[in-house]
């Protein structure tokens, strides 16, 4: 990520006179230089580290031994401590039961559907086997778990696989301030991935999504956007006690029915459920009218 945009950042806060600031970013800005920026005037930084970027400090840290430790429902931490003095880095390795669950009935699901390419493969002629061998080694998804044979057939490669097992449900996270608990760096990291996921339910449920991010004014407006779609969405999640998908796919089943016959047209909402009923008033929100609509045909 362009250095700029930190240095940028660092230049705007300095108006706000704020006594400490520790930057949250994901991947994306981890360099080492963009760190050192972060660090000028007494600054810290907590950010997510590529955990297969070959670095000898990140694979001494997923390597470490060690028992996890429970701090939330489905938030487990270990910290790590790697190097010493000036080359001394401070490590937060978090397991999330649930999401490597959900990844690896993910990975099942596109295995199962490789080996139907794979099966589909055998059964082409020359020029056409080896186009489909050719689009299957450069898929994005399928392409890392294969492996080539020496007379060109494709196999599912059994160690990528296992490979990939290893990371199941877990993150890296790297900081520069010793105050912190290690739980804290790992709640903090957690807020910047429910920015990340605000982000993504905007572009999804609410399908807003910025054709040209290069231009400032178009960028400012989508952080504005997410920014006040993740504060709705916090909200909501404080007011009920309950995680916004939950709220969502409840009040969904909120449907408006449409009856039409000879005399007319009605148009009524169905009945509330009482996690519905619950929801709205702990928004201070009114229930929809039960019938928005009656349109006699004369």
């Amino acid at each position: 990520m362009d250095m700029t945009v930190i240095k940028q950042v660092k230049q705007d806060l300095i108006g706000w006179k704020l006594g400490r600031v520790i930057s949250v970013m994901d991947r994306g800005f981890s360099s080492e230089e963009n760190l050192r920026i972060l660090q000028q005037a007494g600054g810290h930084y907590i950010v997510g580290e590529k955990m297969r970027s070959g670095k000898a400090a990140v694979e001494e840290a997923l390597n470490r031994r060690g028992r996890y430790q429970q701090v939330r429902e489905n938030l487990h931490i270990k910290e790590i401590i790697v190097g010493d003095g000036e080359a001394r880095q401070r490590y937060v390795l978090v397991y999330n039961p649930s999401e490597a669950e959900r990844q690896r009935k993910e990975r099942e699901k596109l295995l199962e559907s490789l080996k139907e390419e794979l099966e589909g493969l055998r059964q082409l002629p020359n020029e056409a086997h080896h186009k489909a061998t050719c689009r299957l080694r450069s898929h994005p998804s399928y392409g890392k778990y294969l492996r080539q044979l020496k007379d060109g057939t494709l196999r599912i490669d059994k160690q990528a696989v296992r490979e990939a097992e290893k990371y199941d449900g877990k993150y890296l996270i790297r900081t520069s301030d010793d105050t912190l608990s290690a739980e804290d760096v790992a709640l903090g990291y957690k807020q910047l991935v429910d920015i990340e996921q605000a982000f993504r339910t905007l572009k999804s449920t609410l399908e807003l999504r910025p054709m040209y991010h290069r231009l400032e004014d178009r960028i400012r407006a989508h952080v504005l956007l997410s920014w006040l779609a993740l504060l709705l969405v916090r909200i909501v999640e404080i007011r009920t006690h309950e995680s916004w998908p939950k709220v969502r796919d409840e009040c969904e089943r909120l449907m408006l029915g449409h009856f039409s016959s000879k005399n007319g047209d009605l148009y009524q909402r169905t009945e509330l459920t009482a996690k519905q009923a619950l929801f709205l008033a702990a928004l201070g929100l009114e229930p929809p009218p039960k019938i928005l609509g009656i349109h006699p045909r004369t």
